[in-house]
């Protein structure tokens, strides 16, 4: 798409409430988006993270990860789609 990674605001956001530090979503990502710090789970690389990939979201039972809306997601890729075009 020739749009630069940084650019496309799609990756997984952890609500620390819900967090049990299960570990899940650390295993399953191949990409590295997850660690364990200290204390909590944490998104560490969120560009890294598979453009529309949900995966880790499916996976968590608490229900801590949480993805952009995918209408609104839609329309601003359609916005950066028009934009690098240019």
């Amino acid at each position: 798409m020739n749009i630069p990674r940084e650019e496309i605001p799609w990756y997984p956001t952890i609500d620390q409430g819900l967090c049990i530090n299960c570990g899940v979503c650390i295993e399953f990502c191949a990409h590295g988006v997850y660690a364990l710090d200290d204390v909590q789970t944490r998104v560490v690389a969120p560009f890294n993270c598979v453009v529309g990939c949900t995966g880790c979201e499916t996976l968590c039972t608490p229900g801590a990860i949480r993805f952009p809306d995918m209408g609104e997601f839609m329309l601003r890729l359609h916005e950066l789609r028009v934009q690098y075009e240019r």
